[in-house]
């Protein structure tokens, strides 16, 4: 490493790595991010996103894109409803004028509006890591499926659920939370699908019963509702219920049986959807995890603290993580370059596993209470009170962030 340009490589494209660029080029320091897809837009990224005001719109904030992001997102997606399995409403939230505590955004949107604002040649597609080492210098080198090798002196890992990059810091891996979900999409609702799109109406639409059985549904962009139909089992349910995953048919008929005591409006949101499903599951890292620092490198979002997305936590922390990243490493200072650096990512850790730990555990703890198998209602939490908290701690973590640099300057 140089006295002035060391070198910094974030693993993934993603909202997380994409945001940590961002900030540093904002800082005026150099960085490269690599990531395995062919493009920004090469595959499908997922559903929507809630950006809250204490997390994902600070980072947002800090990566001059805020007014961006206002002028794409949704307002009117916080909208939320919760039914039980036989249609009828238990709860509903509609946002007033002017809340902006948490809305909406495609994240194939947000990733274009990441990516569109780093200079030209930031992201290096097409490059899938394989393998992460230490070198006898001190830094790292990534080896990628393509060939090729790059060494850094700080490696941010970026890369998600999988990640290549943690294995450096930490032998933990994601623990399977025991739900299984069937990702679909209704196309053209509002022409096509009018029921589906009164049910879920702008926002998110919530049922479940007590035999750990859910369908949640969520307006997207562009006319698309996105379905998720979820049960508690084993990654492999399929194999002991003799279901073909490349056959919709087979699927349909599955669910047909399983949801059976469903209403006859509910289960049309789990049969009439437009293409194939998609198999998912719900992961998680043992919550809170920590590791010592290990010099050179750092991990940010998924690959830091994959959570159950309940409470929408995950994509908010993770531009969070990235932002407060770049912040420490501009801050890096001190007669050796290397031990700045150092010092300013250990920082970093610290805060973040405080900020991330305990909404971790409570993820985690809500996706299983709200797929447990019991005659106890599980109640939703309160929309508008959630919002008054987005808003106070937002103005809180702003304060806290002017104390700290007022204590800076005098130090």
């Amino acid at each position: 490493m140089t006295n002035s340009t060391p070198r910094i490589c974030v693993v993934g494209g993603g909202p997380a790595g994409l945001t940590c660029a961002r900030v540093l080029q904002g800082h005026g320091i150099e960085v490269t991010v690599y990531d395995a897809d062919d493009s920004v837009d090469s595959r499908d990224p997922g559903g929507t996103l809630d950006l809250h005001a204490d997390s994902g719109q600070i980072a947002l904030a800090d990566a001059g894109l805020l007014d961006a992001f206002m002028a794409r997102a949704r307002p009117e997606g916080q909208a939320k409803t919760r039914r039980d399995h036989h249609g009828t409403v238990l709860a509903e939230f509609t946002p007033g004028p002017g809340d902006e505590a948490a809305p909406e955004i495609d994240r194939g949107r947000l990733r274009r509006l990441l990516f569109d604002h780093l200079r030209p040649g930031t992201v290096r597609w097409g490059h899938r890591l394989v393998r992460a080492t230490r070198t006898v210098h001190g830094g790292h080198r990534l080896e990628f499926a393509d060939g090729t090798t790059v060494e850094a002196d700080l490696v941010i890992g970026a890369d998600g659920a999988w990640s290549k990059v943690r294995p450096l810091v930490s032998d933990a891996t994601p623990r399977h939370l025991g739900v299984c979900f069937l990702d679909a999409r209704f196309d053209e609702v509002d022409s096509r699908h009018p029921e589906v799109a009164g049910i879920v109406g702008a926002g998110h639409m919530f049922s479940n019963d007590n035999d750990g059985r859910a369908v949640i549904l969520q307006r997207n962009g562009d006319g698309v509702v996105r379905g998720y139909i979820a049960f508690r089992a084993a990654p492999d349910w399929h194999v002991g219920a003799g279901v073909d995953l490349t056959d919709r048919e087979s699927i349909r008929s599955h669910l047909t049986r399983e949801f059976g005591h469903w209403s006859a409006v509910m289960r049309a949101l789990i049969v009439r959807n437009d293409g194939d499903y998609v198999p998912r599951s719900f992961q998680a890292l043992p919550a809170p995890l920590t590791w010592e620092h290990v010099p050179g490198v750092t991990l940010i979002g998924d690959a830091a603290h994959l959570m159950a997305p309940f409470g929408g936590h995950g994509a908010n922390l993770a531009m969070l993580d990235g932002a407060e990243l770049a912040h420490a490493v501009s801050r890096a200072s001190g007669p050796d370059p290397a031990t700045g650096l150092d010092e300013a990512v250990t920082r970093y850790e610290s805060d973040m596993f405080a900020r991330s730990g305990d909404l971790a555990v409570s993820s985690n703890e809500a996706l299983l209470q709200f797929f447990a198998t019991t005659d106890v209602p599980d109640l939703p939490p309160d929309p508008e009170q959630e919002h008054r908290d987005y808003l106070a701690r937002a103005e809180a973590y702003r304060q806290e962030r002017a104390r700290r640099a007022d204590e800076r300057t005098d130090s």
